[in-house]
């Protein structure tokens, strides 16, 4: 009687669990107690998504889980209603006026020296992500040319589509040539330019011209006489046309002596004012990344930055 009573016992333990069990499903957050569903603009992850980036994007991440004690899931962005004339995906920056963008630490280039696409999360001033930026530059380019290479940067949104694509051609880095300065070209969507950003020859700031799909100035951008951020933030302002009134920034903000020192990994702000013209915004991601890969992209553990001062 006591043998048949424990195999009864085992068997349960084995079908249904330990004590406190709740299944398989419960490991994931969704199905947790409190939880209200997906929320406008969120779309449903499939099993085993982790969280790290948009849905079926090709990007290694570690798992995430909505357990106590453990790192928090970091949402999206729910997409407020678009406004007219407003390109697929761009809604996220219609009521937003700053943009926070941290740059993914990758392991191998701290280790090994060898350069790896960079990647980045953009978020807003809540720390909601808005969307997820990847380099797509061949192997070659990257470890060759360094941060002078040529590139093209996809960000997409929270259900993998790519909304924006960052056009950067080859130019030359040397303010001695002022018919090959640096540009970048930013389409939204993939294949419709909606403006440029253009580096001017100045001989002792950092100086550059937004643009709109036709090619007409719309705002200037002014950086400092010296650029380092080696122990503060580095503010590059954007300016109103006669350059007399400031109406937001691009900001490469300090992350400490270690990360500073050791990685590539660059955390930038940008603000800008609240009704100015979504694509505009989106503009203003490529002068971001531009002005990134010009003065604070590193190439492992050596500074080849493309930026003269």
């Amino acid at each position: 009687f006591h043998f048949s009573k424990q195999l009864q016992i085992i068997s349960l333990i084995h079908i249904s669990g330990p004590p406190g069990y709740l299944g398989p499903q419960a490991a994931y957050p969704g199905t947790q107690a409190g939880y209200a569903g997906p929320q406008p603009g969120y779309s449903v992850p499939p099993l085993g998504y982790s969280g790290g980036g948009p849905v079926d994007f090709p990007v290694q991440h570690q798992p995430v889980y909505n357990q106590p004690g453990g790192p928090a899931v970091v949402p999206w962005m729910p997409a407020p209603p678009p406004p007219s004339n407003c390109p697929p995906g761009l809604e996220y920056l219609s009521q937003i006026d700053q943009i926070l963008i941290h740059q993914q630490i990758e392991i191998l280039e701290v280790l090994t020296s060898f350069e790896t696409n960079n990647k980045y999360e953009i978020k807003n001033s809540l720390g909601q992500r808005i969307y997820f930026a990847a380099e797509d530059t061949d192997c070659c380019t990257r470890n060759c040319l360094g941060a002078s290479r040529p590139f093209t940067l996809r960000i997409l949104d929270n259900m993998g589509r790519e909304v924006i694509t960052l056009e950067r051609p080859l130019r030359c880095t040397s303010c001695c040539c002022p018919c090959c300065l640096q540009e970048i070209e930013i389409h939204a969507p993939p294949g419709v330019p909606v403006g440029y950003v253009t580096q001017n020859w100045h001989p002792c700031l950092p100086k550059f011209t937004v643009q709109n799909e036709k090619r007409e100035d719309v705002l200037k951008i002014v950086g400092p006489c010296l650029v380092c951020s080696c122990c503060a933030d580095v503010d590059f302002e954007i300016k109103s046309l006669d350059e007399e009134n400031v109406v937001g920034k691009i900001s490469k903000q300090w992350t400490g002596l270690v990360r500073e020192a050791f990685t590539d990994a660059d955390n930038f702000g940008i603000q800008f004012p609240l009704d100015l013209d979504v694509k505009m915004k989106a503009v203003m991601l490529g002068a971001c990344f531009l002005i990134d890969y010009m003065f604070f992209e590193r190439s492992g553990n050596r500074d080849e930055r493309a930026g003269i001062w």
